[in-house]
């Protein structure tokens, strides 16, 4: 019964009453102090994790593709129903205010705009979409929906990204002129680099092999996807460009407002025809913007470092993962995930007034989002889509460098690439039936 409609019938029939009941009014219209009912959906790996800190709400489904790998899970909410298949939970269960979503990177966009579209709040991990056109069409339907929306990059919440901005804004280095970004992945963490596997191992009797490949291409099963080193291959996973340059680059494209690249150029190990390298280097090059000049921002991995600032002193060893900004007046060095930073060199540091905080320091990155849904504020969730919707896209130009072996200049208005047509199949994926995105 719509809403209106039983307000008017109440009044017509001398109902008396004070409280409209929640179940009539429909959910979204919680006051602050009520729980979210809230549904994970990708369990067995970082979602465990995250919905640990989503524990005082009610966790009321849990859905999963593979019910061995989330069995801890599904034991830990013995009360929640449990699914396989998005698509049923969002069906049949319609007393669900937010969705949880950490499943492989390619099956990020369609659950996410299913769910928004079933009228739900999302947080979904890092990074919040496989390919740019993703990007833009989640970041268009939650502005459409008026939804909460946060993307699961855990320093955005952290004191590190607003003194990073406070002290770049307050001239501590002066002009940046170019940063440098690197991180340890994949290294130890998930392999990479491989042509794909022959061998046809049975399906393990646990795992929905249609459901995980989700909106990909069908191919056989090998362990060489699932559980863990999706990340490293074309069709599942963004690389390490995707599950930490959305971590350490944070504080470049926050603190300096950083618009779309005008293009990147990539220097990798030889490329497979269907994972990624074991190594690259990314050199975004961003355009002048107001009082900041032009820029160029270069990002490692897979071992390879940026050199030593010469304002650093000897020894001195970089982080494992990091970020820093290098300005005429000196070097700001920040560890990773968004880590505090140090400005250098001494003399500078000495001289440099340390300016009071003017950023609003939050309470948490998932709390902040559970906070935003009670309180229907999306803007109060400071890595919603508005924020890390172009932030993804700008990021994924990299890839674009990545996979064609070539300088791609960028568009972004018309999301194409100039003197690269051969780019379109990467920034507009084609999907299976039953799996796309609906704009």
């Amino acid at each position: 019964m719509k809403r209106r409609h039983f307000l008017q019938t109440a009044a017509c029939a001398g109902f008396a009453f004070h409280v409209v009941p929640r179940h009539v009014l429909g959910r979204g219209y919680l006051p602050p102090s009520e729980k979210l009912n809230i549904a994970g959906i990708g369990v067995g790996g970082q979602g465990a994790g995250v919905l640990r800190e989503m524990i005082t709400e009610n966790i009321v489904a849990l859905c999963d593709v593979d019910s061995k790998k989330a069995g801890g899970t599904f034991a830990k909410y013995p009360n929640s129903e449990k699914y396989k298949d998005y698509r049923k939970l969002f069906e049949k269960q319609r007393d669900i205010d937010a969705v949880m979503i950490a499943t492989p990177d390619h099956m990020h966009a369609p659950i996410t705009i299913a769910a928004l579209r079933a009228g739900k709040h999302v947080y979904v991990e890092k990074p919040m979409a496989h390919s740019i056109e993703e990007a833009r069409v989640m970041t268009a339907v939650a502005k459409e929906t008026g939804l909460v929306t946060q993307m699961g990059n855990n320093g955005h919440a952290g004191e590190g990204l607003r003194l990073t901005r406070e002290w770049l804004q307050a001239g501590a280095v002066g002009p940046v002129r170019e940063i440098h970004c690197w991180s340890d992945r994949p290294g130890k963490f998930w392999t990479q680099n491989h042509d794909r596997p022959t061998d046809m191992p049975p399906v393990p009797p646990e795992l929905d092999w249609d459901l995980w490949i989700g909106a990909a291409q069908m191919r056989p099963y090998s362990r060489m996807y699932h559980p863990h080193d999706w990340r490293g291959w074309f069709d599942f996973g963004t690389g390490a460009l995707g599950d930490m340059a959305i971590h350490n680059m944070d504080p470049a494209f926050y603190a300096l407002d950083l618009p779309p690249p005008n293009a990147v150029e990539a220097s990798t190990s030889p490329l497979k025809a269907e994972s990624y390298p074991l190594w690259t280097i990314l050199r975004y090059e961003f355009a002048a913007q107001g009082d900041r000049p032009a820029l160029t921002l270069t990002w490692y991995d897979g071992g390879k470092m940026p050199p030593r600032p010469k304002d650093l002193p000897e020894p001195f060893k970089l982080a494992d993962n990091g970020i820093y900004f290098v300005g005429d007046k000196g070097t700001l060095v920040c560890g990773g995930w968004s880590g505090p930073p140090t400005l250098y060199p001494e003399k500078r540091r000495e001289e440099f007034a340390v300016p009071k905080p003017t950023i609003p320091r939050s309470v948490g990155h998932r709390a902040e989002f559970i906070q935003a849904c009670k309180d229907r504020k999306p803007g109060d969730a400071k890595a919603g889509f508005a924020y890390s919707g172009p932030f993804t896209e700008a990021l994924l130009v990299g890839n674009l460098a990545l996979r064609l072996q070539k300088r791609v200049e960028w568009d972004a208005v018309n999301m194409k690439s100039p003197n690269a047509p051969d780019a379109e199949p990467l920034v507009r994926k084609t999907y299976r039936p039953g799996f796309g995105i609906r704009v």
